[in-house]
Formats: structure tokens, C-alpha cells, sequence
């Protein structure tokens, strides 16, 4: 243990778990409900199974099952002694502490496992009113009268109505004005019945705080607790809320809800793909942050799905001009590129002829024409009408799910936080002394540990990019020798016409990067992990937050940098032959086909997108689905006849990961990133991810609803960090895409030819006949020095002058190899296009993002009237209260005055 924090009397602590990682804190700061003091002998009650399935309660039938926690009976482990010993005692005093805090547990045994027991919890209703404060759950104070706004999609109802759910399956929720829940005031609330007020959810979430925050050890200094380190150190073998039935059965109990039911009819089934997500009834069983995210996956495919028509109609303009186009012809003419004789594109290769790229430059037409230019402007502008409707809609989700002030009434901190916590330090909002588990150095220190981490490990993704450069360097070189000599492509008859040396290398160079890339990520979520863990940030939001930014990072560069390589750099830096420019002095560095670059990164992108996707979606549906396939087919005598209860059917699913989430948001950002970062290189990609996300969000449902544990809910107000990643991307996508038409398509050269020089090539009007010519430069051999070139074809035996694609003076000329003034024009129309398309957009987003308001005004109205309409509510309901509670003060006193008074007149009167 660190010496900054109280150490452990007991010496034998690892063997059940890390010592560094218990959860310890000074016995006055435990946040429990109630002291626990003298010893715990209280213990779970033991009933047996009462052959109910479908129940949700205890054995009683009154009491509701909130949480289930799984252990291993002690005595019929064969372990060593002590260490059953201290389990035992562990998990006894853990579950006196959450009784003594107010909890109350049923202990069952197994149906099919003797050794193993089902704890049930349940949240006592005064419990829940003590939480439910603590969390600030808002609950309803009264039903909401005020109509709502007409909406200009009931226009459309008659064709709406089949891309909703079943409204009679799936009924719409009563609208309630709320607030956040105080004890001492509950007779304002709405309450009615007191087992149905709080969800299961919000109960569910209840009791896993709790767990969080009870002991499991009581030492002389310290206390030790929370249900995650128990779970760690073998104690239980699982705790997680119950789902309220099978998915694809009704409960037999009239009480059930059926929610899973539901959503696995109306929303996990693929038959509804083409449906809109009934998200109120996702938030209602798996909590806000599930919904926020399914809400932010469906918005994201509805926009998708514009930007994918229009990418499409940009791919079929492209392909429909493809045997139109004037430089493909004349590269594939063998009267033009027939006779061009290239120079090699390495010291070891051959001369080639320019007709032999024809596929590829017929291809690479589909990609690069003028529509790829019109519709990178369109990606520009729809990321920020994507980002700022985004906000808009999520605004309406605060409102209707009642977070909008979440994050002003403070979130608790998390049990890790907590326990660490040793240092005084005075509260700069409120001035009240707390505890902290840092000091200000210590801060310092531990964040300069995780900074130090995380460039560590970028710089570990650039070597492995330089490693793979040489690899396709030396590929290259190697497949340039062979690939030209007819004999060796025999057993390669049905794609010998489509392998070439570029091609092949950068196939099997994407595939390299790809493995590499998701080597070194599984490597790095690990440490991104435990930098964020020994980061020790206060709450469950900045862990997140603080995980995100590093993970996105590592990401960022471990996805897209063979891309930005592709994209900006190969090609660029070559120099000329006779005079190439070599990388660690060997390797001559790669050169663009006649064609450009942008095929490859098209090839790039296309396989690290396809082959992540379904990298993916092995891991998300297979891999659950063969466990699960497995354990039924061990249970499979059991689960035939239906008696297994709800809680043991729930424990043979597949647990949850404790980032499950955000691994999810961080596959979606990269697509968004790859859809709107490089678009202008590849227009399908807005088709490939809107096709992957119709599956991805039946694919999430499907799994979270039938192959894994319910969910511990959680409260979420947006999707955190992910906000600001987005906006950033959408700010670089303007540039990479500006500078990928620049610099890495040929349309500025073709501009600068069609409007420029072609008249000057003796034609009578502007034309792109004669371009291939001029961007190809010419090279006399005999300027070669110290290189064995040797050319295989006989007939290259006596060539002379070679071209190469730049723009460069010919041989004999005064200033010869030297840059012309075509090169010159081009340069200039270069950076001339990116400057201007760059604020043309930039203005646009500008425009669109002041126009378009973060929060509607509707929901500004509505918002404002709810907290009138509350506090009005609410001070009516003290002043009722208070004139009941004074009622039989002031009655007493008026009938004391009046007696006060007979007796004056009687007096008077005597």
C-alpha cells in the first residue's frame, strides 16, 4: 500500500486480491446510512425456490427483488482454508452493513448448482426516499395538463404511422411536472402507490449506490468497502439488477411489465430496421445513459442516410463518366499511353508503359471527378447541420427525460474517490473544509504521469507507421522486378490484368496497418485504463471524460494516421530521377501512380472500415452468442422445462462490461471521423456506414436485450466528451478534405490545364486532350548514375528518354530538372482553392451555427413555465400544508379568545 494512505493489518490480503487496489477510507468519512459499530451477526434470511420463474419478488410475494448478488457457498469450495475464511467473513459483514443500512436480503440456493446462492435486495420504501434525495431523482408532482405543440409531422401521420412502434403495444407515457424528490416534503409529490412510484430502474440504481458504499471490513483504522472489489476478489461471482422477463416470452405474473418483451418485439427483432427506436420505454428500463446513446445513434443514421444519397449519386456520376473521360483514353490509348515509357519507380525496377495503369486510372476516374469536389463541400456543411440539430434534439430529450439540471445538482462523487480521500483542503465555492485524496502537487504529478503515458504510446504508432512505410517500400521494390515478368502471373490468370505493383502493395500494406492497428489498440485500452484509474478523478462523468480524451487520441492517431501518410505525404517528397530522395538512406521513397495517390487512400479506407466493422461485430454478436449457446446447451435438461427462476436465468447471460458504452460511442466516432475526415476521397463511405449502422443499432439491441445481464442504470444529461471530439472533427474534416482535392486528387491540375494551358498546347478552345502529356515530365537515361537498371522487354532496350509525373523542365533545357511555370500556376491555384473553399465553409458553419439555436425556443417556453408552474405547486402545497398542520393551533386559540370573551361579558355582566 501506498504510504500516503493507512495500511492494512492484515499481511494475507493477496491472495484474494491487489492490497493497492482495496477500497479503504477513514471510518469517519464512509458515506453509509447508519453507524455500524460492535459486532455484525446479523445474516440474509435462507428460504427455498417457491417454483415461481417469473417472480420478481421475495419469497413473500410483497417485497420487490432490486438487485441479486451471487456467491459460492463457502463450505463446498475446495479452496485453501483461510482464504474461504476471510471470504466468508467478508461477505457476512458485507451483508449485515447493507442491512444495517437499511436493505433487505433473501437468500436462495440454486436450482442447478448446489454451491451456488442468490442474495435478492430489496430497497425499503424510507430507504428509497433517503436516496432518492441523495441522487436527485426528479420525480412527478402532478400530471401536466398543457397541450402539447402541434408538430408538423402529424400532417404525415397516415405514412409516420408504420415507421413507429406498436402505440398499442407500446403506450406513451403520462406527462407529470417534477421535481427533485426531499423526504421532508414528500406529501408534494405525487406518490399514489408507494411499490409503483419509483421505477425499477431508479430502485435498481438505488441499491447499486448502496453496494458501492458498504463495508466489507472493519479494521482499527480503517473500513474497507464496495460490491466492485468483492466482485475482484472472488467473493461474489455476480451482481446486477433482473431483467422482468424472458425476451421472447410474456411473464406469467400479471404484475410484469413485459418491458423486455417489448423491446425485443418492438426494437431488438431485425424485422424492425426500418423503425423508429421507441426510446422513452429504453430510457425507462435501461436508464438515461442507454437512451441518450441509442438516441444519438439513431440521429447520427437518419443524417447518414442524405449524406449517403448524395454520395451515391456522386459515385454514379463518376462511374457514368467513366469511358467519357479524356485523360483515362489517353492513358489507356495505345497510341498515347501505348507509347509513353515511364521511368522506374525504384533503382531496382523496370522501365513500364503507361497503358499498363489503365484499369487503375479507369477506376480512379469514378472517384475523382468533379462531384467528389461537390460533394466534400456538401460533407463540410452537413456535419455542422448534423452537429447543430444534434443539439437541438437533445435539448427535447432533456426536457421529456427531466435532465436538464442534472449536472448543476451534482453528481456524486465515485467510491474510488472516496476512499482515497486523506487530505483537508477548504471547498473554493463553498468554504467548508473536505476531504480530497491528492494534493495540489500530487495532481500535478499524477496527470504528468498520464500525459507522459499516453505520448509514449502515439509515439509507438509512429514507428510502427515508419515500419510499415519501409515494408512497402521494400514490397514494392520486390513486386515492381516480378510482377512485370508475364511468366510469373500465370497462376494469378482472372486478376492478372488488375495486379500491379501499387495496387498489390497497398492492399497487402492495409491489411499489415490494420492488424497492427488493432493490436496496438487492445494493448492500449489497458493502459489508458489504469493511467485514467491512478488519474483518480472525482466522479463517474470526469472518469469518463478523462478516459475518452485519451482513448480518442491514441485512436485518432492509430486509425487515421496510414491515411493522412496515404493522403499528404507519399508521393509528395520524391525528388526526380537520377536524383530521388531515399528514407534512412536506403530505401528510395514511394511514388505516386500516374493516377495520383487517392486510389490508395480510397483502397486504405475501404479495407480498415470493412474490416473493422466486421471485427466488431464478431466481437459484439458471436462471441455472446456461442457463450450463451454453450451454457444452454450444459442446462439445456433445465431450461426445457422452464424451472429455472428469473435471477438464475439472468445469471447464465453474459455479464456487462464496465465500459461497455463507451466502447460503443468510440467505434461510432471513429466511423464519423473516417465518413467526414476523408470523404473526398471515397463518396461511399456515407453509404457503407449508413448500412453499418442500420445493423449497429439492431445489432447493440439485440445483444444488450437477449445475450447480456440488465444494465445498471444510469443518469446521463448528453453524450460528455464525445460533444467536443465531434465538433473538432467536423473543424479538421474542412481542411483534410480541401487539402485531399489539392494536393492528392488531380482535379487542380486538370483545372489549372483546361483554363490555362491547353490552348497554349495548340488547341483552338479548352479541352483536356493533351493533359496527360503535359503532367508528365521528361528524363534522358543517360542521366542515371550508379544504378543497375536492366529492362526484361527487348524492345526497351535502346530507350533514351523516360517521363516521370511532374512538372519540370526538359533535358537540354538552361535550367533542366528544374520546377516550370506550369508547377508554379499549380502550386498557386492549390493553395488558392483550399484558402478560399476553406472560409467559404468555415463562413457557412459560422452562419449555420449562429442561425440555428442550441436549444429550441419551444423548449425554452416549456422549460420556463415547468419551473413556474412547480414552484407555484409546490408553494401551494407547503401552504395547505401548513394551514393543516396550524389549523388546531389557531382553532385552539379562537376558542380560547372566545371563551376569554364570554368570560369578560359574564363578568361584565355580574
Amino acid at each position: 500500500m501506498n504510504g500516503d494512505y493507512p495500511s492494512d493489518a492484515d499481511s494475507d490480503d493477496a491472495r484474494v486480491g491487489n492490497v493497492n487496489e482495496e477500497l479503504v477510507c477513514p471510518q469517519e468519512f464512509l458515506p453509509t446510512f447508519q453507524a455500524i459499530e460492535g459486532p455484525i451477526l446479523t445474516k440474509a434470511n435462507q428460504v427455498e425456490y417457491n417454483s415461481k420463474p417469473d417472480s420478481l419478488f421475495f419469497d413473500d410475494g410483497v417485497r420487490s427483488i432490486d438487485f441479486i448478488l451471487v456467491y459460492e457457498d463457502e463450505e463446498k469450495v475446495s479452496e485453501r482454508k483461510d482464504t474461504i475464511v476471510r471470504r466468508k467473513a467478508r461477505r457476512e459483514y458485507f451483508e449485515a452493513s447493507l442491512m444495517k443500512m437499511g436493505l433487505e436480503l433473501e437468500a436462495t440456493s440454486s436450482v442447478l448448482n448446489d454451491n451456488l446462492i442468490f442474495v435478492k435486495v430489496h430497497v425499503p420504501w424510507e430507504v428509497q426516499c433517503i436516496y432518492a434525495e441523495v441522487l436527485h431523482i426528479k420525480v412527478p408532482i402532478e400530471v401536466n395538463t398543457t397541450p402539447p405543440r402541434p408538430s408538423v409531422w402529424n400532417c404525415f401521420h397516415c405514412v409516420t404511422k408504420y415507421f413507429k412502434p406498436d402505440e398499442d403495444l407500446i403506450k406513451k407515457e403520462t406527462d407529470y411536472f417534477t421535481a427533485p424528490f426531499q423526504k421532508n416534503r414528500r406529501d408534494c409529490f405525487y406518490i399514489g402507490d408507494k411499490n409503483h412510484f419509483f421505477t425499477p430502474s431508479m430502485k435498481s440504481r438505488m441499491a447499486y449506490y448502496i453496494l458501492c458504499r458498504a463495508p466489507y471490513e472493519l479494521n482499527e483504522r480503517v473500513k474497507k468497502f464496495g460490491i466492485t472489489k468483492l466482485l475482484s476478489g472472488g467473493v461474489y461471482k455476480a451482481a446486477y439488477p433482473l431483467h422482468d422477463c424472458r425476451f421472447n416470452v410474456k411473464s406469467r405474473e400479471e404484475s410484469c411489465p413485459n418491458e423486455r418483451f417489448l423491446l425485443f418485439k418492438e426494437w431488438a427483432h431485425p424485422k424492425n430496421f426500418y423503425k423508429i427506436q421507441p426510446l422513452d420505454l429504453i430510457r425507462r428500463y435501461y436508464g438515461e445513459k442507454i437512451g441518450i446513446y441509442f438516441a444519438w445513434l439513431g440521429f447520427y443514421t437518419f443524417m447518414l442516410a442524405l449524406a449517403a444519397v448524395v454520395g451515391l449519386s456522386c459515385f454514379i456520376y463518376g462511374y457514368r463518366t467513366q469511358e467519357t473521360n479524356t485523360w483515362s483514353k489517353e492513358v489507356c490509348d495505345p497510341e498515347i499511353g501505348g507509347k509513353i515509357v515511364m521511368c522506374p519507380q525504384c533503382d531496382l525496377c523496370h522501365y513500364w508503359m503507361l497503358n499498363s495503369t489503365c484499369d487503375t486510372s479507369k477506376t480512379l476516374t469514378i472517384f475523382d471527378n468533379f462531384g467528389s469536389l461537390v460533394f466534400a463541400v456538401f460533407m463540410s456543411i452537413w456535419v455542422t447541420v448534423f452537429l447543430e440539430f444534434w443539439k437541438r434534439y437533445q435539448a427535447e430529450l432533456e426536457y421529456e427525460w427531466d435532465t436538464v439540471e442534472f449536472l448543476e445538482q451534482g453528481e456524486p462523487p465515485r467510491p474510488e474517490y472516496e476512499a482515497k480521500c486523506i487530505y483537508d483542503r477548504i471547498n473554493p465555492v463553498t468554504g467548508v473544509k473536505e476531504m480530497v485524496p491528492y494534493t495540489a502537487c500530487g495532481r500535478c504529478f499524477r496527470l504528468s504521469i498520464g500525459i507522459g503515458t499516453v505520448l509514449f504510446w502515439i509515439m509507438l504508432i509512429l514507428v510502427s507507421i515508419v515500419a510499415i512505410i519501409v515494408y512497402r517500400l521494400a514490397v514494392f521494390l520486390s513486386l515492381s522486378i516480378k510482377l512485370k515478368d508475364a511468366g510469373d502471373l500465370k497462376n494469378l490468370e482472372p486478376i492478372k490484368e488488375y495486379v500491379t505493383p501499387q495496387m498489390a502493395t497497398s492492399v497487402t500494406a492495409g491489411i499489415i496497418s490494420f492488424v497492427v492497428i488493432m493490436i496496438l489498440n487492445t494493448l492500449y485500452e489497458r493502459v489508458a485504463i489504469w493511467i485514467t484509474d491512478y488519474e483518480l478523478p472525482r466522479t463517474r462523468t470526469d472518469y469518463e471524460n478523462s478516459l475518452t480524451l485519451k482513448m480518442f487520441l491514441f485512436q485518432f492517431v492509430n486509425y487515421y494516421s496510414s491515411c493522412f501518410y496515404i493522403a499528404f505525404v507519399k508521393g509528395k517528397i520524391v525528388g526526380y530521377p537520377g536524383k530521388s530522395v531515399y528514407l534512412l538512406g536506403k530505401y528510395r521513397n514511394e511514388e505516386c501512380d500516374p493516377g495520383g495517390c487517392l486510389i490508395e487512400l480510397t483502397t486504405q479506407l475501404a479495407i480498415i472500415m470493412g474490416g473493422k466493422a466486421i471485427w466488431n461485430n464478431i466481437q459484439e454478436v458471436l462471441l455472446p452468442w456461442v457463450k450463451n449457446l454453450i451454457s444452454r446447451y450444459f442446462n439445456r435438461s433445465t431450461l426445457e422445462k422452464g424451472e429455472l427462476p428469473r435471477w438464475e436465468q439472468d445469471f447464465h447471460l453474459q455479464p456487462n462490461l464496465k465500459l461497455g458504452l463507451f466502447y460503443e460511442y468510440l467505434e461510432m466516432v471513429i466511423q464519423f471521423g473516417f465518413v467526414t475526415l476523408f470523404v473526398a476521397s471515397f463518396p461511399l463511405a456515407p453509404v457503407l456506414a449508413l448500412i453499418n449502422n442500420l445493423c449497429e443499432i439492431r445489432i447493440d439491441a439485440w445483444k444488450i436485450t437477449t445475450q447480456f445481464r440488465r444494465i445498471v442504470p444510469e443518469k446521463a444529461q448528453d453524450i460528455g466528451a464525445w460533444q467536443p471530439i465531434l465538433q473538432g472533427i467536423a473543424i479538421l474534416a474542412v481542411a483534410t478534405n480541401a487539402m485531399i482535392i489539392a494536393f492528392t486528387s488531380d482535379m487542380i491540375p486538370r483545372l489549372v490545364y483546361y483554363w490555362s494551358f491547353s490552348l497554349h498546347e495548340g488547341y483552338s478552345d479548352h479541352t483536356m486532350k493533351g493533359f496527360i502529356n503535359s503532367s508528365l515530365s521528361y528524363f534522358n537515361t543517360s542521366d542515371f548514375s550508379g544504378t543497375a537498371l536492366n529492362p526484361p522487354i527487348e524492345r526497351l532496350r535502346n530507350v533514351t528518354i523516360c517521363r516521370y509525373r511532374d512538372f519540370r523542365f526538359p533535358p537540354g533545357h538552361p535550367r533542366e530538372y528544374e520546377y516550370n511555370m506550369h508547377y508554379w500556376h499549380v502550386i498557386a491555384a492549390k493553395m488558392a482553392f483550399i484558402i478560399v473553399v476553406e472560409h467559404i465553409v468555415y463562413l457557412t458553419k459560422f452562419i449555420l451555427n449562429y442561425v440555428i439555436p442550441d436549444v429550441p425556443y419551444t423548449i425554452k417556453e416549456r422549460i420556463k413555465r415547468e419551473k413556474y408552474l412547480t414552484q407555484v405547486i409546490l408553494h401551494e402545497t407547503n401552504l395547505k400544508l401548513v394551514t393543516k398542520r396550524l389549523r388546531p393551533v389557531i382553532d385552539g386559540f379562537s376558542s380560547h379568545i372566545e371563551a376569554k370573551n364570554d368570560n369578560e361579558i359574564e363578568m361584565s355582566q355580574y
